[in-house]
């Protein structure tokens, strides 16, 4: 048996050798050069909840179950559903006002659009992909209801239809591609009575979103989310408050698929994962085999 056992480790390091020495694969980002996409300044977003009101429509969206004036929903936080591709979430992260109340922050919630989107990475058929506009689109004839997509987001944004159970699908915001093909804006940012969204090229809104926190270092943190959370979204935001204090998570800078894909590529390159895997199985067996055979033999 000791022999046996050597000759198991020994194949088995040679293996991982083998292994690492293969040729590492070199990841490509298959972000657009420019996309369009979304400006979401905190600071001006009075919760009014015009934008729910505006994707329910353009999306055909079932009616809540109370209406869009009803400000108590914000009592909750909430996230994106199958019925409902974006919330706006109240929080009192400071300061305090005049009068010695917590002054609330809203936040839009939806689907960030990433640049290199981790739930494209993740669709096993192609039925969600990234397009040139800056969309990650979803194509309901390809997808086989799987859900990786939904564990892959590291915003936690894709929903599944559990309530359609002949043709349920994963639901999440469109950007409004329909609106985008037509040379319109998404409509949560036509509506919006505060000019909170700002709808444009990605590069535009990054150059505004700087030069608002330059003008105004008092009013805003020195920091927008989506410029490289993610390896960088379509869907930005700029606070006056600690992101973290938003609600926001806190997700690695680099493209999550950067990873994924990678590891993928070295475990399964030349086929060294299963032969490891059916070496170790078939040394196994014989030192089985072997200590059956001489019971006495140490």
């Amino acid at each position: 048996m000791t022999i046996a056992r050597r000759q198991f480790l020994k194949s088995a390091g040679l293996g991982i050798a083998a292994m690492a020495a293969a040729p590492a694969h070199a990841w490509e980002s298959k972000a657009p050069d420019d996309p369009l996409g979304c400006l979401v300044d905190v600071t001006r977003c009075i919760g009014c909840r015009k934008c729910e009101l505006a994707c329910n429509q353009v999306n055909n969206l079932p009616a809540p179950e109370s209406s869009f004036e009803d400000m108590r929903v914000l009592d909750a936080k909430r996230r994106p559903t199958a019925g409902a591709y974006t919330v706006v979430n109240r929080y009192y992260p400071g300061p305090v006002g005049e009068r010695g109340e917590l002054v609330p922050s809203f936040v839009k919630v939806q689907c960030m659009h990433c640049q290199d989107p981790a739930c494209v990475s993740a669709c096993v058929t192609g039925a969600l992909s990234k397009k040139e506009n800056g969309t990650v689109h979803y194509d309901v004839d390809r997808c086989i209801g799987c859900r990786y997509c939904m564990i892959a987001c590291p915003f936690e944004i894709p929903a599944y239809d559990f309530h359609d159970p002949l043709t349920p699908q994963v639901r999440k915001c469109t950007f409004c591609l329909d609106r985008l093909e037509e040379g319109k804006n998404p409509g949560c940012a036509s509506i919006c009575p505060t000019e909170a969204i700002t709808f444009g090229k990605r590069s535009t809104l990054l150059d505004l979103a700087r030069g608002r926190i330059e003008n105004d270092p008092s009013r805003y943190e020195n920091h927008i989310y989506g410029e490289h959370e993610g390896g960088g979204t379509s869907w930005m935001y700029i606070a006056g408050t600690p992101f973290a204090k938003l609600g926001f998570p806190g997700v690695p800078l680099e493209p999550l698929p950067r990873r994924s894909e990678t590891i993928q590529h070295a475990l399964f390159s030349y086929l060294w994962s299963p032969a490891l895997l059916f070496g170790g199985l078939a040394l196994t067996m014989k030192m089985l085999t072997g200590e059956k055979s001489n019971p006495d033999k140490e």
